[in-house]
């Protein structure tokens, strides 16, 4: 099969609710990460687009299961960003429901955690690892904002965060930068399995 072509992209629904989640025959990625770490501009980056995924300027902006068509071929899945204090401990639930209810549907082929390269993973981060490793499915770990890191630092800081995460020795960590367009091509190559 061919590449994707990653221009030919489409908002398809928000789902706030497990009815409304997509069941295709079509491989879908999910996408994963901390309501700060730069989620949507991930995505932005990957599709070359500036503002196709939302870029909130608050955190935690993100609250329902958003699916994108990519090339007709493939879904990518923005989940709601989590771990951010803002938001009521009702809200905070009512994600973990749905985040709970997504996993358990069993509807993607591969998911992608973006963490932050900068920081050692937190205990949400932790809990959103164990999902994916609990889902059967293949995922990638993407280590954002690579560019805020000196060159001495990002060795030790992707070990750290492999280690943290308990990661299986087959689940790769991408060092990404939207800034610089660093890692895109390895995630792209990753994401392209899949078609």
């Amino acid at each position: 099969m061919k590449e994707l072509n990653v221009n030919k992209a489409e908002f398809v629904k928000s789902a706030a609710s497990p009815g409304q989640f997509i069941s295709s025959s079509i491989p879908a990625v999910a996408f994963a990460g901390k309501s700060n770490v730069g989620k949507s501009s991930v995505i932005n980056r990957l599709l070359n687009r500036k503002n196709f995924a939302r870029v909130g300027s608050e955190p935690g902006k993100t609250v329902h299961v958003n699916y994108f068509l990519i090339d007709s071929r493939l879904y990518l899945i923005d989940l709601p960003g989590y771990g951010y204090a803002k938001v009521s401990q009702a809200e905070r639930e009512r994600w973990g429901k749905l985040m709970e209810d997504f996993f358990a549907a069993g509807l993607f082929k591969l998911g992608v955690m973006i963490v932050d390269a900068r920081h050692k993973p937190t205990a949400d981060d932790m809990t959103m690892a164990a999902w994916f490793k609990g889902s059967d499915c293949r995922f990638v770990i993407v280590a954002n904002k690579l560019d805020k890191l000196k060159k001495s630092e990002i060795e030790p800081n992707l070990k750290l965060i492999r280690e943290t995460l308990e990661l299986p020795e087959d689940v790769p960590v991408i060092p990404f930068s939207v800034e610089k367009g660093q890692g895109r091509e390895t995630l792209l190559a990753e994401i392209n399995k899949l078609v």
